[in-house]
């Protein structure tokens, strides 16, 4: 995992001693030419080095998107038998989406890449992206906007469960080929990778005659870090959750170094807006020229409201657009793209926003003094009541202990949004049994990281599930990140 790793077999080794050990390794393997040197590099190290106790699995994804597909699949297979490599094929089932196919198959991959490596009780995943993917990702992104990218993360933690990491993310193509041709190992050639319909493509070919310099990489990551860092600082100084529904910045935080501002801020909006990106450029420019005015005021971007007061900026979710998730007894999905929730019990259930039903709908802690029908007309009296279970046990999904004293201290209109935003379970439109509701998990969900984490972004995510009490993320599987221990 260094850009100054001379060759894919040294890039191999660097990666291999910097795991922690003992280690369980799925190889992400489509028989592409990038890929299988990966799967060849890794068991020739491996079978070299026992004393690293590490072993390989494998795992193909058929993608049933073109003839042949499964045949190459199984000609992958063929291959990891004859090297003695646990394998096995998932084809991504049911209809396929008629536009955004390439999004769609990659959350269908590495879904399930997660689910193989389930199977194989392995630790990781590894796939074989290589320093071409990098300069075509960007040269793309280039394209798009003017700051520094961190192009392709040589590490991401998908689904809070597996990392994935990519260890030829600075090798290239041909050194990569060049080694399977001395192995005598044919590769197949994947047709769409010549379909000039995708902006990957072009960009390959366009790259092909202009091999100039791509930045400085590991400046853009060590950038990145620095502001993961920062940011978690900031959030620690600065930034005040109120019943697990409303933020606040402190003023002194809106002052305070403008890209530190930028990168919090903008996933603060993503996090309570429940969108997986932050907000673009020209939004984040009008999010900050509001948030460091002196004027008080409102304003709604990426889904939050802005409340700048005396005392802070506070960001909710807006009230519009809060879609109904129903839930069938053991199924699980995401609200909003604020909560996960995960039906335990015997009936269907819906999860909608609290603005939508009638007070009595919201989860009440079987602690709770308040009455089992909230039935107020200003329900912020009861709020301190309102709780969820989660994994952990009981815990307050629109408080953690706030009395009514503190509440009457928050800005009546920003924390009414804020409870009109809180998630509200029913069944068939009425309220869940004390007993259904026990049987519910509802937990925070991060949309900018819970899907995909980088690690350049995980300090600051961890120190976000800190403040909003969840589970932290799970550490790199690694030891040392070139060379260097962490």
């Amino acid at each position: 995992m260094s850009p100054e790793a001379a060759s894919p077999q040294l890039a191999i080794l660097q990666f291999l001693t910097s795991l922690q050990s003992p280690a369980r390794i799925l190889v992400a393997i489509s028989g592409g030419s990038d890929s299988t040197g990966l799967l060849l590099l890794l068991d020739e190290a491996v079978k070299a080095a026992p004393h690293l106790k590490i072993t390989l699995c494998a795992a193909t994804i058929d993608h049933a998107l073109r003839p042949g597909s499964a045949d190459e699949a199984r000609e992958v297979a063929a291959l990891c038998v004859s090297l003695g490599i646990p394998h096995t094929i998932l084809t991504w089932q049911g209809d396929k989406p008629k536009t955004g196919i390439m999004a769609a198959a990659r959350e269908a991959r590495y879904s399930l890449l997660a689910a193989a490596a389930e199977s194989f009780e392995a630790d990781l995943i590894v796939t074989g992206h290589t320093f071409d993917d990098q300069r075509e990702t960007l040269a793309m992104r280039g394209m798009r906007t003017e700051q520094l990218s961190t192009g392709i993360a040589d590490a991401v933690l998908f689904d809070r469960r597996f990392w994935i990491l990519r260890p030829l993310l600075f090798s290239t193509r041909v050194d990569i080929r060049a080694f399977l041709k001395e192995r005598g190992v044919p590769w197949i050639d994947d047709p769409s990778n010549e379909d000039t319909n995708y902006e990957r493509v072009r960009t390959r070919r366009q790259l092909s005659a202009d091999t100039g310099a791509e930045g400085n990489i590991r400046a853009a990551w060590e950038e990145r870090l620095a502001l993961s860092t920062k940011g978690a600082e900031w959030l620690d100084r600065y930034f005040t959750l109120h019943g697990g529904l409303l933020g606040q910045v402190m003023l002194d935080g809106l002052r305070q170094d403008r890209a530190v501002l930028d990168y919090a801020l903008g996933r603060l909006t993503a996090v309570f807006g429940g969108q997986p990106f932050a907000p673009g450029r020209a939004h984040m420019e009008r999010i900050l020229a509001f948030a460091t005015g002196s004027e008080p005021g409102r304003m709604t971007a990426g889904r939050v409201v802005f409340d700048l007061r005396r005392d802070g900026l506070y960001l909710t979710r807006e009230s519009r657009g809060m879609v109904p998730l129903v839930l069938p007894p053991g199924e699980a999905g995401v609200w909003d793209g604020r909560f996960y929730a995960w039906n335990g019990s015997t009936v269907s259930i819906e999860v909608e926003a609290a603005a939508t039903c009638a007070p009595s709908f919201l989860c009440l802690s079987q602690e709770s003094s308040a009455p089992k029908s909230l039935g107020a007309k200003d329900p912020s009296r009861f709020i301190e009541s309102i709780t969820a279970q989660t994994r952990g046990g009981w815990i307050p999904v629109t408080s953690t202990g706030m009395r009514e004293d503190h509440i009457e201290r928050l800005p009546k209109a920003a924390w009414k949004r804020a409870v009109a935003s809180a998630p509200a379970l029913t069944a068939e439109g009425a309220p869940l049994s004390e007993e259904s509701v026990r049987r519910v998990d509802l937990m925070p969900y991060f949309a900018p990281f819970d899907r995909f984490l980088t690690r350049f972004d995980f300090i600051f995510a961890n120190r976000l599930s800190a403040v909003f009490a969840t589970a932290p993320y799970a550490r790199l599987p690694l030891r040392s990140i070139d060379g260097k221990t962490i």
